[in-house]
Protein backbone atom coordinates (compact mmCIF):
# COMPACT_ATOMS: atom_id res chain seq x y z
CA UNK A 1 0.00 0.00 0.00
CA UNK A 2 1.13 3.55 -0.73
CA UNK A 3 -0.13 6.95 0.62
CA UNK A 4 -1.03 9.79 -1.80
CA UNK A 5 -1.61 13.44 -0.78
CA UNK A 6 -3.68 15.40 -3.24
CA UNK A 7 -5.07 18.94 -2.61
CA UNK A 8 -4.61 18.63 1.12
CA UNK A 9 -6.47 15.29 1.47
CA UNK A 10 -4.73 12.06 2.39
CA UNK A 11 -6.02 9.22 0.33
CA UNK A 12 -5.27 5.59 0.92
CA UNK A 13 -5.51 3.87 -2.34
CA UNK A 14 -4.48 0.43 -3.31
CA UNK A 15 -2.17 0.10 -6.20
CA UNK A 16 -4.23 -2.57 -7.81
CA UNK A 17 -7.49 -0.55 -7.30
CA UNK A 18 -6.12 2.52 -9.08
CA UNK A 19 -4.72 0.38 -11.82
CA UNK A 20 -1.52 2.34 -11.84
CA UNK A 21 2.05 1.12 -11.84
CA UNK A 22 4.13 3.00 -9.31
CA UNK A 23 7.19 2.42 -11.38
CA UNK A 24 5.60 4.24 -14.27
CA UNK A 25 6.85 7.82 -14.85
CA UNK A 26 3.38 8.98 -15.99
CA UNK A 27 2.13 10.12 -12.59
CA UNK A 28 -0.73 12.60 -12.10
CA UNK A 29 0.54 16.23 -12.02
CA UNK A 30 0.66 17.63 -8.52
CA UNK A 31 0.60 14.20 -6.89
CA UNK A 32 3.52 13.41 -4.65
CA UNK A 33 4.17 9.82 -3.60
CA UNK A 34 5.98 9.22 -0.39
CA UNK A 35 6.12 6.74 2.39
CA UNK A 36 4.32 8.03 5.45
CA UNK A 37 6.25 8.17 8.63
CA UNK A 38 5.81 5.25 10.80
CA UNK A 39 4.73 7.43 13.73
CA UNK A 40 1.91 9.21 11.82
CA UNK A 41 -1.10 7.11 10.89
CA UNK A 42 -3.81 9.31 9.18
CA UNK A 43 -7.42 8.14 9.21
CA UNK A 44 -8.61 6.95 5.83
CA UNK A 45 -11.09 9.13 3.84
CA UNK A 46 -12.85 7.67 0.89
CA UNK A 47 -13.90 9.40 -2.34
CA UNK A 48 -17.54 8.98 -1.41
CA UNK A 49 -16.98 10.97 1.72
CA UNK A 50 -15.24 13.69 -0.27
CA UNK A 51 -18.11 13.75 -2.76
CA UNK A 52 -20.64 14.00 0.03
CA UNK A 53 -18.71 16.86 1.62
CA UNK A 54 -18.57 18.72 -1.68
CA UNK A 55 -22.31 18.29 -2.19
CA UNK A 56 -23.06 19.53 1.31
CA UNK A 57 -20.87 22.59 0.78
CA UNK A 58 -22.52 23.30 -2.59
CA UNK A 59 -25.96 23.04 -1.03
CA UNK A 60 -24.95 25.39 1.80
CA UNK A 61 -23.42 27.95 -0.60
CA UNK A 62 -26.52 27.80 -2.81
CA UNK A 63 -28.74 28.43 0.20
CA UNK A 64 -26.63 31.39 1.26
CA UNK A 65 -26.73 32.86 -2.25
CA UNK A 66 -30.50 32.48 -2.39
CA UNK A 67 -30.77 34.23 0.99
CA UNK A 68 -28.58 37.10 -0.19
CA UNK A 69 -30.57 37.42 -3.41
CA UNK A 70 -33.81 37.52 -1.47
CA UNK A 71 -32.42 40.16 0.88
CA UNK A 72 -31.19 42.28 -2.06
CA UNK A 73 -34.59 42.08 -3.75
CA UNK A 74 -36.30 43.05 -0.50
CA UNK A 75 -33.96 46.02 -0.02
CA UNK A 76 -34.46 47.05 -3.66
CA UNK A 77 -38.17 47.15 -3.14
CA UNK A 78 -37.67 49.09 0.09
CA UNK A 79 -35.36 51.64 -1.63
CA UNK A 80 -37.91 52.10 -4.37
CA UNK A 81 -40.55 52.77 -1.73
CA UNK A 82 -38.28 55.32 -0.02
CA UNK A 83 -37.51 57.00 -3.36
CA UNK A 84 -41.17 57.28 -4.14
CA UNK A 85 -41.83 58.74 -0.70
CA UNK A 86 -39.05 61.35 -1.10
CA UNK A 87 -40.31 62.33 -4.53
CA UNK A 88 -43.75 62.82 -3.09
CA UNK A 89 -42.26 65.00 -0.32
CA UNK A 90 -40.35 67.10 -2.87
CA UNK A 91 -43.48 67.57 -4.95
CA UNK A 92 -45.38 68.59 -1.83
CA UNK A 93 -42.65 71.05 -0.84
CA UNK A 94 -42.64 72.58 -4.31
CA UNK A 95 -46.39 72.94 -4.17
CA UNK A 96 -46.11 74.57 -0.73
CA UNK A 97 -43.38 76.90 -2.03
CA UNK A 98 -45.56 77.91 -4.92
CA UNK A 99 -48.43 78.53 -2.54
CA UNK A 100 -46.24 80.59 -0.19
CA UNK A 101 -44.90 82.65 -3.10
CA UNK A 102 -48.44 83.45 -4.05
CA UNK A 103 -49.25 84.37 -0.45
CA UNK A 104 -46.12 86.54 -0.27
CA UNK A 105 -47.04 88.33 -3.50
CA UNK A 106 -50.53 88.87 -2.18
CA UNK A 107 -49.16 90.17 1.13
CA UNK A 108 -46.73 92.47 -0.69
CA UNK A 109 -49.58 93.82 -2.77
CA UNK A 110 -51.55 94.39 0.43
CA UNK A 111 -48.55 96.12 2.00
CA UNK A 112 -48.18 98.39 -1.01
CA UNK A 113 -51.84 99.28 -0.82
CA UNK A 114 -51.56 99.95 2.92
CA UNK A 115 -48.42 102.05 2.38
CA UNK A 116 -50.23 104.15 -0.19
CA UNK A 117 -53.17 104.49 2.15
CA UNK A 118 -50.83 105.43 5.03
CA UNK A 119 -49.01 107.97 2.87
CA UNK A 120 -52.28 109.52 1.78
CA UNK A 121 -53.54 109.71 5.37
CA UNK A 122 -50.24 111.05 6.71
CA UNK A 123 -50.27 113.93 4.29
CA UNK A 124 -48.00 116.69 5.52
CA UNK A 125 -46.88 114.53 8.43
CA UNK A 126 -44.94 112.42 5.95
CA UNK A 127 -42.69 115.37 5.17
CA UNK A 128 -42.30 116.00 8.90
CA UNK A 129 -41.33 112.37 9.36
CA UNK A 130 -38.61 112.59 6.69
CA UNK A 131 -37.30 115.90 8.02
CA UNK A 132 -37.19 114.56 11.59
CA UNK A 133 -35.31 111.43 10.58
CA UNK A 134 -32.83 113.40 8.48
CA UNK A 135 -32.26 115.95 11.26
CA UNK A 136 -31.82 113.19 13.82
CA UNK A 137 -29.26 111.40 11.63
CA UNK A 138 -27.25 114.59 11.00
CA UNK A 139 -27.34 115.63 14.64
CA UNK A 140 -26.36 112.14 15.78
CA UNK A 141 -23.31 112.18 13.50
CA UNK A 142 -22.30 115.57 14.91
CA UNK A 143 -22.92 114.52 18.51
CA UNK A 144 -20.87 111.33 18.20
CA UNK A 145 -17.79 113.27 17.01
CA UNK A 146 -18.18 116.21 19.41
CA UNK A 147 -16.15 116.82 22.57
CA UNK A 148 -19.39 117.93 24.22
CA UNK A 149 -20.51 114.30 24.35
CA UNK A 150 -17.77 113.61 26.89
CA UNK A 151 -19.50 115.95 29.32
CA UNK A 152 -22.99 114.77 28.31
CA UNK A 153 -22.70 111.06 27.40
CA UNK A 154 -25.55 108.87 26.10
CA UNK A 155 -27.22 111.47 23.91
CA UNK A 156 -26.78 109.58 20.66
CA UNK A 157 -28.85 106.47 21.46
CA UNK A 158 -32.26 108.16 21.29
CA UNK A 159 -31.19 110.11 18.21
CA UNK A 160 -30.09 106.89 16.53
CA UNK A 161 -33.46 105.26 17.26
CA UNK A 162 -35.31 108.26 15.88
CA UNK A 163 -33.17 108.23 12.72
CA UNK A 164 -33.88 104.53 12.12
CA UNK A 165 -37.54 104.34 13.08
CA UNK A 166 -40.20 103.35 10.55
CA UNK A 167 -43.04 105.06 12.37
CA UNK A 168 -44.09 108.64 12.79
CA UNK A 169 -42.07 110.34 15.53
CA UNK A 170 -43.88 111.00 18.75
CA UNK A 171 -44.17 114.40 20.37
CA UNK A 172 -41.66 113.33 23.02
CA UNK A 173 -39.11 112.33 20.38
CA UNK A 174 -39.51 115.62 18.54
CA UNK A 175 -39.05 117.55 21.78
CA UNK A 176 -35.94 115.53 22.59
CA UNK A 177 -34.51 116.25 19.14
CA UNK A 178 -35.14 119.96 19.65
CA UNK A 179 -33.60 119.96 23.15
CA UNK A 180 -30.43 118.17 22.03
CA UNK A 181 -30.06 120.56 19.10
CA UNK A 182 -30.42 123.62 21.36
CA UNK A 183 -28.02 122.09 23.90
CA UNK A 184 -25.42 121.43 21.22
CA UNK A 185 -25.67 125.01 19.95
CA UNK A 186 -25.46 126.48 23.46
CA UNK A 187 -22.49 124.34 24.58
CA UNK A 188 -20.49 125.25 21.48
CA UNK A 189 -20.11 128.77 22.84
CA UNK A 190 -19.14 127.78 26.37
CA UNK A 191 -16.01 126.78 28.25
CA UNK A 192 -16.60 124.16 30.91
CA UNK A 193 -14.60 122.24 33.49
CA UNK A 194 -15.76 118.77 34.52
CA UNK A 195 -14.47 115.38 35.66
CA UNK A 196 -14.01 112.63 33.08
CA UNK A 197 -12.17 109.40 32.45
CA UNK A 198 -8.89 109.77 30.54
CA UNK A 199 -6.96 106.93 28.95
CA UNK A 200 -3.25 107.41 29.64
CA UNK A 201 -0.33 106.34 27.45
CA UNK A 202 0.00 103.00 29.30
CA UNK A 203 -3.61 102.12 28.44
CA UNK A 204 -4.99 102.62 31.94
CA UNK A 205 -7.97 104.91 32.55
CA UNK A 206 -8.07 107.43 35.38
CA UNK A 207 -10.35 110.23 36.51
CA UNK A 208 -9.10 113.75 35.86
CA UNK A 209 -10.36 117.31 35.65
CA UNK A 210 -10.92 118.31 32.04
CA UNK A 211 -11.39 121.81 30.62
CA UNK A 212 -13.31 122.09 27.38
CA UNK A 213 -13.43 125.13 25.09
CA UNK A 214 -16.59 124.65 23.04
CA UNK A 215 -16.32 121.67 20.69
CA UNK A 216 -12.81 122.72 19.65
CA UNK A 217 -10.25 121.56 22.22
CA UNK A 218 -10.04 119.87 25.61
CA UNK A 219 -7.06 119.72 27.94
CA UNK A 220 -6.14 118.54 31.39
CA UNK A 221 -3.29 119.98 33.45
CA UNK A 222 -2.09 121.97 30.44
CA UNK A 223 -1.90 118.90 28.17
CA UNK A 224 -4.16 118.64 25.17
CA UNK A 225 -6.55 115.73 24.71
CA UNK A 226 -8.01 114.04 21.67
CA UNK A 227 -11.49 112.52 21.54
CA UNK A 228 -11.90 108.96 20.20
CA UNK A 229 -15.49 108.81 19.03
CA UNK A 230 -15.45 105.06 18.37
CA UNK A 231 -14.75 104.34 22.06
CA UNK A 232 -16.09 107.58 23.54
CA UNK A 233 -12.90 108.24 25.53
CA UNK A 234 -10.34 111.02 25.88
CA UNK A 235 -6.64 110.41 25.35
CA UNK A 236 -3.57 112.57 25.72
CA UNK A 237 -1.94 113.61 22.49
CA UNK A 238 1.16 111.56 21.76
CA UNK A 239 2.98 114.81 20.98
CA UNK A 240 1.98 118.05 22.66
CA UNK A 241 2.02 121.42 20.82
CA UNK A 242 4.54 124.18 21.44
CA UNK A 243 5.09 125.56 24.93
CA UNK A 244 3.21 128.82 24.33
CA UNK A 245 0.10 126.85 23.35
CA UNK A 246 0.26 124.55 26.39
CA UNK A 247 0.84 127.61 28.62
CA UNK A 248 -2.33 129.14 27.16
CA UNK A 249 -4.19 125.95 28.06
CA UNK A 250 -3.00 126.23 31.67
CA UNK A 251 -4.12 129.85 31.82
CA UNK A 252 -7.60 128.89 30.64
CA UNK A 253 -7.83 126.04 33.17
CA UNK A 254 -6.73 128.33 36.03
CA UNK A 255 -8.83 131.32 34.96
CA UNK A 256 -11.44 132.65 37.37
CA UNK A 257 -13.95 135.47 37.21
CA UNK A 258 -15.61 137.05 34.20
CA UNK A 259 -12.46 138.24 32.42
CA UNK A 260 -11.06 137.08 29.11
CA UNK A 261 -8.13 134.71 28.69
CA UNK A 262 -6.32 133.99 25.46
CA UNK A 263 -6.58 130.37 24.35
CA UNK A 264 -5.52 128.29 21.36
CA UNK A 265 -8.32 126.32 19.70
CA UNK A 266 -8.54 123.89 16.82
CA UNK A 267 -11.20 125.16 14.38
CA UNK A 268 -10.98 121.83 12.53
CA UNK A 269 -12.30 120.02 15.65
CA UNK A 270 -9.17 117.95 16.27
CA UNK A 271 -7.76 117.64 12.77
CA UNK A 272 -5.03 120.24 13.31
CA UNK A 273 -4.00 118.63 16.59
CA UNK A 274 -3.67 115.26 14.88
CA UNK A 275 -1.51 116.90 12.22
CA UNK A 276 0.58 118.40 15.02
CA UNK A 277 1.27 114.88 16.26
CA UNK A 278 2.25 113.67 12.79
CA UNK A 279 4.45 116.66 11.95
CA UNK A 280 8.15 115.84 12.53
CA UNK A 281 10.34 117.88 14.84
CA UNK A 282 13.59 119.60 13.84
CA UNK A 283 15.59 116.62 15.10
CA UNK A 284 13.42 114.26 13.05
CA UNK A 285 13.84 116.46 9.99
CA UNK A 286 17.60 116.38 10.40
CA UNK A 287 17.53 112.60 10.80
CA UNK A 288 15.68 112.35 7.49
CA UNK A 289 18.74 113.85 5.79
CA UNK A 290 20.82 110.87 6.98
CA UNK A 291 24.62 110.99 6.60
CA UNK A 292 24.78 113.76 3.97
CA UNK A 293 22.55 116.00 6.04
CA UNK A 294 24.76 115.58 9.10
CA UNK A 295 27.87 116.37 7.04
CA UNK A 296 26.22 119.57 5.80
CA UNK A 297 25.31 120.59 9.36
CA UNK A 298 28.88 120.00 10.59
CA UNK A 299 30.34 121.97 7.68
CA UNK A 300 27.87 124.79 8.19
CA UNK A 301 28.54 124.97 11.93
CA UNK A 302 32.31 125.04 11.44
CA UNK A 303 32.08 127.63 8.65
CA UNK A 304 29.76 129.88 10.62
CA UNK A 305 31.96 129.76 13.70
CA UNK A 306 35.02 130.55 11.60
CA UNK A 307 33.21 133.30 9.70
CA UNK A 308 31.89 134.94 12.85
CA UNK A 309 35.34 134.73 14.46
CA UNK A 310 37.04 136.36 11.46
CA UNK A 311 34.36 139.03 11.16
CA UNK A 312 34.67 139.93 14.85
CA UNK A 313 38.47 139.90 14.85
CA UNK A 314 38.71 141.96 11.64
CA UNK A 315 36.22 144.46 13.04
CA UNK A 316 38.36 144.79 16.17
CA UNK A 317 41.52 145.12 14.05
CA UNK A 318 39.85 147.85 11.97
CA UNK A 319 39.02 149.70 15.20
CA UNK A 320 42.59 149.34 16.42
CA UNK A 321 43.92 150.64 13.06
CA UNK A 322 41.64 153.68 13.22
CA UNK A 323 42.85 154.31 16.75
CA UNK A 324 46.45 154.07 15.58
CA UNK A 325 45.71 156.68 12.94
CA UNK A 326 45.02 159.20 15.72
CA UNK A 327 48.29 158.47 17.54
CA UNK A 328 51.82 159.32 16.47
CA UNK A 329 53.47 156.57 18.52
CA UNK A 330 53.53 153.24 16.71
CA UNK A 331 52.33 150.03 18.44
CA UNK A 332 52.99 146.42 17.56
CA UNK A 333 49.44 145.38 18.53
CA UNK A 334 47.89 146.45 15.19
CA UNK A 335 48.91 146.20 11.50
CA UNK A 336 49.24 149.96 10.99
CA UNK A 337 51.54 150.28 14.00
CA UNK A 338 53.76 147.52 12.61
CA UNK A 339 53.90 149.30 9.24
CA UNK A 340 54.84 152.53 11.01
CA UNK A 341 57.58 150.70 12.93
CA UNK A 342 58.91 149.35 9.63
CA UNK A 343 59.10 152.97 8.38
CA UNK A 344 60.91 154.10 11.52
CA UNK A 345 63.53 151.43 10.96
CA UNK A 346 64.17 152.52 7.38
CA UNK A 347 63.34 156.26 7.29
CA UNK A 348 67.03 157.17 6.72
CA UNK A 349 66.97 155.47 3.34
CA UNK A 350 65.85 156.90 0.04
CA UNK A 351 62.22 157.05 -1.10
CA UNK A 352 62.33 153.94 -3.24
CA UNK A 353 63.80 151.87 -0.43
CA UNK A 354 61.21 153.18 2.02
CA UNK A 355 58.40 152.39 -0.46
CA UNK A 356 59.69 148.85 -0.88
CA UNK A 357 60.01 148.35 2.86
CA UNK A 358 56.46 149.59 3.46
CA UNK A 359 55.09 147.41 0.66
CA UNK A 360 56.86 144.45 2.21
CA UNK A 361 55.36 145.23 5.62
CA UNK A 362 51.86 145.50 4.10
CA UNK A 363 52.28 142.21 2.22
CA UNK A 364 53.17 140.54 5.50
CA UNK A 365 49.95 141.82 7.09
CA UNK A 366 47.57 140.83 4.27
CA UNK A 367 47.84 137.00 4.76
CA UNK A 368 47.07 137.45 8.45
CA UNK A 369 43.99 139.50 7.60
CA UNK A 370 42.69 137.11 4.92
CA UNK A 371 43.50 133.82 6.64
CA UNK A 372 40.42 131.60 6.98
CA UNK A 373 38.27 133.61 4.56
CA UNK A 374 38.92 131.27 1.67
CA UNK A 375 37.84 128.29 3.81
CA UNK A 376 34.55 130.02 4.64
CA UNK A 377 34.03 130.68 0.94
CA UNK A 378 34.80 127.07 0.05
CA UNK A 379 32.34 125.77 2.65
CA UNK A 380 29.70 128.15 1.31
CA UNK A 381 30.22 126.72 -2.18
CA UNK A 382 30.45 123.07 -1.06
CA UNK A 383 27.28 123.06 1.09
CA UNK A 384 24.77 123.31 -1.81
CA UNK A 385 26.82 120.74 -3.72
CA UNK A 386 26.48 118.37 -0.78
CA UNK A 387 22.76 119.12 -0.78
CA UNK A 388 22.62 118.23 -4.46
CA UNK A 389 24.48 115.00 -3.73
CA UNK A 390 21.94 114.12 -1.04
CA UNK A 391 19.14 114.90 -3.48
CA UNK A 392 20.54 112.49 -6.05
CA UNK A 393 21.06 109.76 -3.43
CA UNK A 394 17.50 110.24 -2.14
CA UNK A 395 16.02 109.95 -5.63
CA UNK A 396 18.08 106.81 -6.28
CA UNK A 397 16.66 105.28 -3.10
CA UNK A 398 13.17 106.31 -4.16
CA UNK A 399 13.42 104.68 -7.58
CA UNK A 400 14.92 101.58 -6.01
CA UNK A 401 11.94 101.33 -3.65
CA UNK A 402 9.57 101.76 -6.61
CA UNK A 403 11.38 98.99 -8.47
CA UNK A 404 11.11 96.59 -5.54
CA UNK A 405 7.67 97.38 -4.13
CA UNK A 406 5.86 99.39 -6.81
CA UNK A 407 3.95 102.61 -6.26
CA UNK A 408 1.07 101.16 -4.25
CA UNK A 409 2.27 102.47 -0.87
CA UNK A 410 3.50 106.10 -0.86
CA UNK A 411 5.17 105.63 2.53
CA UNK A 412 7.75 103.33 0.93
CA UNK A 413 8.90 106.23 -1.27
CA UNK A 414 8.66 108.83 1.50
CA UNK A 415 12.10 108.03 2.96
CA UNK A 416 14.02 108.70 -0.25
CA UNK A 417 12.00 111.80 -1.11
CA UNK A 418 12.49 113.18 2.41
CA UNK A 419 16.24 112.61 2.19
CA UNK A 420 16.37 114.39 -1.19
CA UNK A 421 14.41 117.44 -0.05
CA UNK A 422 15.95 117.75 3.43
CA UNK A 423 19.53 117.65 2.13
CA UNK A 424 18.66 120.29 -0.47
CA UNK A 425 17.19 122.55 2.19
CA UNK A 426 20.13 122.00 4.54
CA UNK A 427 22.59 122.82 1.77
CA UNK A 428 20.84 126.10 0.99
CA UNK A 429 20.45 126.98 4.68
CA UNK A 430 24.18 126.42 5.17
CA UNK A 431 25.28 128.28 2.01
CA UNK A 432 23.29 131.50 2.54
CA UNK A 433 24.71 132.54 5.97
CA UNK A 434 28.20 131.38 5.01
CA UNK A 435 28.16 133.59 1.93
CA UNK A 436 26.96 136.54 4.02
CA UNK A 437 29.62 135.98 6.67
CA UNK A 438 32.31 135.69 4.01
CA UNK A 439 31.14 138.93 2.41
CA UNK A 440 31.17 140.81 5.73
CA UNK A 441 34.55 139.40 6.82
CA UNK A 442 36.12 139.97 3.40
CA UNK A 443 34.80 143.54 3.42
CA UNK A 444 36.34 144.17 6.84
CA UNK A 445 39.66 142.72 5.60
CA UNK A 446 39.61 144.94 2.50
CA UNK A 447 38.89 148.02 4.57
CA UNK A 448 41.88 147.35 6.81
CA UNK A 449 44.10 146.65 3.78
CA UNK A 450 42.90 149.85 2.15
CA UNK A 451 43.73 151.86 5.29
CA UNK A 452 47.21 150.35 5.39
CA UNK A 453 47.82 151.22 1.73
CA UNK A 454 46.53 154.77 2.22
CA UNK A 455 48.66 155.34 5.31
CA UNK A 456 51.70 153.83 3.57
CA UNK A 457 51.24 156.14 0.58
CA UNK A 458 50.95 159.12 2.96
CA UNK A 459 54.11 158.10 4.83
CA UNK A 460 56.04 157.79 1.56
CA UNK A 461 54.80 161.19 0.41
CA UNK A 462 55.86 162.83 3.70
CA UNK A 463 59.24 161.13 3.48
CA UNK A 464 59.75 162.34 -0.05
CA UNK A 465 58.82 165.90 0.91
CA UNK A 466 61.15 165.80 3.90
CA UNK A 467 63.99 164.50 1.76
CA UNK A 468 63.78 167.48 -0.60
Amino acid sequence: MKFFKLAGLSLVVGVAALGMDLTDDNLIAGAVAQDPPAAEEAPGITLDQVLAAVRRERTQVSAENQARESEFLARRNQQQTLLTRVRNQVAAAEAESTRLEGVMEANQASIDVLDQELASKQGEFQELFGAARSAAADLNAQVERSLISVQFPGRGEDLRQLAQTKQLPSEEQLRYLWEIMIQQIAEQGKSATFDARIVRANGQAADATVTRVGPFVAFSNGRYLTYKSESGTLQFLAKQPAKDITDAARRVANASGDGFVRAAIDPALGTLLDLQVDSPSIRERVDQGRFIGKVIIVAAAFGMLLGIYKWVTLTMIAGAVRGQMRRKKASKSNPLGRVMLAYENTQSNDVETVALKLDDAILKEIPKLESGLNLVKVLAAVSPLLGLLGTVIGMINTFQAITLFGTGDPQIMAGGISEALVTTVLGLIAAIPLLLLHAFAAGASKRVTQILEEQSAGIIAEHAEGGR
